[in-house]
């Protein structure tokens, strides 16, 4: 899923009405049955054991104020190359299969997300509790091995049950002060972490960068309250957040090829981005005034933005919608033939890195350790793939549509004390037939604030500045309206 990050530590009243009934309306539950609930609590109590492997110093690296804590890492140096360990909450071994939180957590399928709140996909109990990765609890996790040479490929990869402990829970920007500042964080965490996350995380992103791959710092969009209304904002990424989420795309590059290995398995899928779609980018750089030379291809323009300048992180933002397509491929028995390549990654990859997030992960994970120990995969595994793909569809249509509605909902919030005002824009996208009344339709894309809205006019100049009114910006139907002037 293409996560859209909204922030506001409380949503604006405005927000809270509008936004409920659009839950309702995609049938987004807020809350779980009280069977599922006891399940969870029963659930929690559960122990799936493994070895130990307590004496390892793993920490988690998130966002702040992160409870749900899918992952754990460990670097360390290993003769001329790396050993990465990497532990996965092994929630697919305390949710029991047939319970009415398994079937709960089917039809919900991801979290969701929007401004100032989430609606899980496990109870708290367990997402914020029981089964995340908390420091200095004892958990069981899916724990891999993956060594690296000393330029970052992959030269060994193992998955088995373990019983961890956290040592921290960090936060991004408490990495990034200590690789700034070239300090070490404070104990336990283990010494030169910081600096070690980002030798592993810079020869990850350029074999990616040489495998033809490209990842989005996708940037979080915040609203905040000024005295005459609301202003959108982005906040870009920090190059610790790009190097570990190199290990998250690293370990789901692994995961794909033991899938393959196995015969068995669920890769996600991204088709290359259209032309038009492409297309569309360069005009939104454009109204953004920003300079895509036409030799230059949309990897290598994407790698020179930085996420902080806040026209870059706009840009990013839209760029998201590239990823139009996505989806999941199920095979039993015999991989496919022929590749398949994740359009944006450059390489066959599974989701597997967060379990208490994501359905179709606590599958893949038992796919995986089930290779590794040359043992059977579990019946209910093979039973639930073929279903994934469309649980999965669904869950990821739902979530997109509330995300989308959410920041639609910011969007209107910012422009509407403007309607009727004039703005500077480029048309970033054209509509192929007019409408019955013979105006033509598209979108267009502000430079300040950074929004798309609609727009309606005799003629629109595909990807030509234009000013244009706003005739329209509603919080209630979540709508930006706007005629060229």
């Amino acid at each position: 899923m293409t996560q859209r990050y909204l922030n506001a530590a409380v949503a604006p009243g405005e927000m809270l009405e509008p936004l409920r009934e659009l839950r309702a309306e995609l049938g987004i539950p807020e809350s779980f049955t009280a069977q599922a609930e006891e399940d969870a609590v029963d659930a929690a109590r559960r122990d799936p054991g493994g070895v130990d492997r307590r004496h390892i110093p793993f920490v988690t690296v998130d966002p702040p104020g992160s409870m749900d804590l899918d992952q754990a890492v460990h670097l360390e140096e290993r003769g001329d190359g790396f050993r990465v360990r990497y532990a996965i909450a092994a929630v697919g071994r305390i949710v029991e299969p047939g319970t009415a939180l398994d079937s709960e957590v089917r039809e919900r399928g991801v979290t969701v997300y929007g401004p100032g709140h989430s609606f899980p996909l496990h109870p708290r109990v367990l997402s914020a509790d029981a089964a995340s990765l908390l420091p200095g609890q004892e958990r069981s996790a899916y724990l891999w091995t993956i060594d690296l040479d000393d330029g970052g490929a992959a030269e060994r990869t193992t998955v088995e049950l373990a019983r961890v402990r956290s040592q921290a829970r960090l936060t991004y920007a408490e990495v990034q002060a200590a690789l700034d500042a070239d300090t070490a964080l404070p104990p336990p965490v283990p010494v030169g972490f910081a600096a070690l996350l980002e030798r592993v995380g810079r020869l990850r992103l350029q074999i990616e960068i040489d495998r033809g791959g490209v990842s989005l710092d996708i940037p979080e969009q915040i609203i905040e309250r000024r005295a005459d209304g609301y202003e959108l904002e982005f906040r870009g990424t920090t190059a610790v957040e790009r190097h570990n989420a190199q290990i998250s795309l690293l370990t789901g590059i692994e995961a794909a090829r033991l899938m393959r290995l196995s015969g068995v398995g669920i890769f996600r899928t991204l088709p290359k981005a259209a032309e038009r779609d492409v297309q569309r980018l360069r005009h939104t750089a454009r109204a953004l005034h920003l300079e895509w030379p036409k030799a230059v291809a949309y990897p290598d323009f994407v790698r020179a933005l930085d996420s902080t300048q806040p026209v870059h992180a706009a840009f990013l933002d839209q760029a998201t919608t590239l990823f139009r397509g996505a989806g999941y491929e199920v095979f039993d028995g015999a991989a496919p033939a022929a590749p398949r390549l994740h359009g944006a990654i450059a390489a066959e990859y599974a989701h597997v890195t967060a379990p208490l997030r994501r359905l179709v992960d606590r599958f893949g994970l038992e796919i995986c350790l089930a290779h590794c120990a040359g043992t059977g995969i579990p019946a209910d595994v093979l039973t639930a793939l073929p279903h994934l793909p469309g649980l999965m569809a669904e869950a990821n249509r739902r979530a997109g549509v509330y995300e989308r509605g959410a920041v639609d909902l910011m969007e209107a919030l910012v422009l509407a004390p403007h309607t009727g005002e004039v703005f500077a824009g480029v048309v970033v996208d054209v509509d192929d037939r007019p409408g019955k009344d013979g105006l033509q339709r598209g979108t267009v894309m502000l430079a300040e604030p950074a929004v798309q809205g609609r727009v309606v006019g005799p003629v629109l100049p595909l990807g030509e500045e234009v000013r244009v009114r706003l005739t329209a910006a509603d919080p209630t139907t979540r709508t930006i309206s706007f005629e060229l002037a």
